[in-house]
């Protein structure tokens, strides 16, 4: 497949109309919207926005690469635009970005399509690749400039022996390198491609392994890594690390990959960097702080957890169509299928039933890699049994990292011809065992204790207390809107019902309906305060905030998000008081407006109070952006 079988001439803008970042977001997301490529543009924007939060995709030399990987694609495209002049984009380099290439890669997207957008990526490091699009005329011309460089590219790889280009006879003083970023997609092949063509100009062997979209490319191998001088590894996500142990490694962001592959390469070669035992979470001086490691480690457990929580949740409340009991032989409104729908979704042995073994499994492998996940799972396991909730899964995924990480260095003294066992036998037997053994005589007795007094405290809320906690509960999830302060609430509210209190996640969930439901109200009732396009992305805003999706907000908090962070939050928080405020409880964790009809007991005022929040959100952001429509009208949105 080749690149202009995604990128045509109607998702190609010569001449860019916007002058800010956020702008010309909106422009390209536009252009592929009206070519029909996307099947939902605010979904598409939102997966767009989610990835600029995560590093610019404005990688510097006049480039930015704004991309994601999402359902909400219809056809796998490529959307060029040009700005001759140069936006400021939050470039790595500082520099205005004048070249603009948006991916839209679909959930599904295969092979083809994936190693295609990372050919582009690669082409793109070229200077005069770059300036021929710069000066190019038409929209036609684009398109030649790209096929014809697509096509010379492919002739020189013909004319390159494998020999040449792969690995030599011997990899002694190679050096080696791993790419990645969280898509997979542009930057992980540009870091790749930019190491190797400073490598070749300086007259260094470099090997690359790329883990993108794909899987694993070039991979590398134990003899190479067992030679190699030194391990450049510029990653934004988690790569295999183990195969490294003993070995000088450098480990830095992809992006440095991409702007200082000079530095890095120099660095390998004086085997300027710690050497990398397995299992140390301080990898190197380049690595996160402890605070943004315990961060991530606690995401990973999250984030695995959830589609058990919504996929079991959603089945507990399919099963209260046939009564609350009636999943109970012993109720008079049994029903088998209800009966069935619990077993699958409920906490016996179902869904919910690996909330805090899979939490804690996950916590766990983040720590200490794949040898940890076995410790985990099982600490986890024995944490629910013995009552102690998430506490105790919490407890057992970080206890278990760390027992695996104390297990490598204590086996790494063992002889090289054992190294095989360690990981089928080694890690596992006295991981579990270790983990296993504390858990049941040191945490789930004391943490039983401290999840019961929770409980209870959690049931004799009354008065003020109640509502206060009402309030955190949902204007945290409208402060960031799915990001770890809206998680950490929601991780909250899961942990109530698992401790048996319904009242804590209604508030959560009703908080995180608001933002997007408050939303669509203010570009229905102050159209004027809106553009178009903004009034538009409004509806989509129903269906998401009825559905619980608070992410259907980010758009409209990145191009405004003062007014409507803090609009936001006040509803939400307003919805959550009211909702503990009715006594309102809520026994599936997920579902929006369908897990109301069928798992809430007060259903009318729980539907109040988010109307209330949602109509308080709409009036103050509607009210509050009166003065601002001047500057929120995003110059971008004109058609080409």
């Amino acid at each position: 497949m080749k690149i202009t079988d995604l990128l045509k001439q109607d998702t190609v803008i010569l001449d860019l109309v916007s002058s800010k970042k956020a702008e010309v977001i909106d422009e390209l997301v536009n252009k592929l919207h009206e070519a029909g490529r996307l099947q939902d543009k605010e979904g598409y924007k939102a997966a767009i926005l989610k990835r600029e939060q995560q590093s610019t995709t404005g990688i510097g030399e006049g480039i930015a690469i704004p991309h994601a990987k999402t359902a909400a694609v219809k056809i796998p495209s490529i959307c060029f635009g040009r700005a001759v002049n140069g936006i400021d984009y939050e470039s790595l380099d500082g520099q205005p970005a004048k070249l603009f290439f948006m991916i839209a890669a679909s959930e599904g997207a295969n092979n083809a399509h994936l190693e295609t957008l990372s050919r582009l990526s690669s082409l793109l490091m070229d200077e005069g690749f770059r300036q021929k699009l710069l000066t190019a005329a038409t929209k036609e011309e684009v398109i030649n400039i790209i096929d014809e460089k697509e096509k010379e590219t492919a002739e020189e790889a013909k004319e390159v022996s494998p020999s040449a280009a792969g690995s030599s006879t011997s990899s002694k003083n190679r050096i080696l390198a791993v790419t990645a970023c969280p898509t997979g997609i542009a930057h992980t092949y540009m870091a790749a491609d930019s190491l190797k063509a400073k490598a070749k100009e300086m007259g260094i062997d470099i090997k690359v392994e790329t883990n993108g979209s794909t899987g694993v490319k070039n991979g590398l191998t134990p003899k190479e890594i067992e030679e190699a001088q030194a391990i450049i590894v510029a990653a934004d996500k988690q790569v295999e690390m183990d195969r490294f142990n003993g070995k000088h490694v450098i480990i830095v962001p992809v992006a440095q990959g991409i702007r200082k592959p000079q530095e890095l390469i120099e660095r390998a070669v004086k085997q300027d960097a710690p050497v990398y035992q397995a299992g140390n979470s301080k990898k190197s001086s380049d690595s996160a702080s402890i605070g943004s490691g315990i961060y991530k480690h606690l995401m990973s457990g999250v984030s695995n957890m959830l589609p058990f929580v919504v996929g079991g949740g959603i089945l507990i409340a399919l099963s209260f169509i046939f009564g609350i009991k009636a999943f109970d032989p012993e109720d008079p409104s049994f029903h088998p299928l209800a009966k069935a729908l619990m077993d699958i979704g409920g906490g016996g042995s179902g869904a919910f039933f690996f909330l805090v073994p899979v939490l804690a499994g996950f916590i766990a492998s983040s720590i200490a890699d794949r040898p940890g996940f076995a410790p985990g799972m099982v600490g986890g396991l024995l944490a629910a049994q013995a009552g102690a909730g998430f506490l105790g899964g919490l407890i057992a995924g970080f206890l278990a990292g760390y027992v695996v990480l104390g297990l490598k260095r204590v086996f790494e003294k063992l002889p090289q011809q054992l190294e095989g066992i360690k990981p089928v036998l080694l890690y596992p037997v006295f991981g579990i065992l270790i983990t296993g053994l504390i858990m049941l005589f040191v945490f789930n007795d004391p943490v039983t204790a401290i999840n019961k007094g929770m409980t209870s405290w959690l049931n004799g809320l009354s008065g003020t207390n109640k509502i206060f906690l009402g309030i955190i509960l949902g204007g945290m999830m409208a402060v960031d809107m799915g990001g770890p302060i809206n998680k950490a609430a929601f991780t909250f509210g899961i942990a109530a019902i698992e401790a048996g209190s319904l009242g804590p996640h209604a508030a959560v969930m009703a908080g995180g309906m608001v933002p997007p439901l408050g939303i669509a109200l203010a570009t229905t009732f102050f159209k004027n305060r809106f553009t178009e396009t903004e009034r538009k992305s409004g509806i989509t805003n129903y269906f998401l905030g009825a559905s619980f999706i608070t992410e259907g907000a980010i758009p409209f908090a990145a191009a405004d998000p003062i007014r409507v962070i803090i609009s936001s939050v006040i509803g939400a928080a307003t919805a959550g008081a009211l909702t503990m405020f009715f006594n309102v409880s809520l026994q599936a964790p997920h579902g929006g407006i369908f897990a109301i009809f069928l798992a809430v007991n007060h259903k009318l005022l729980y539907i109040f109070a988010i109307l209330i929040g949602s109509v308080i959100t709409a009036v103050i952001l509607g009210i509050w952006k009166k003065k601002a429509l001047a500057v929120q009208a995003p110059k971008g949105t004109a058609s080409e």
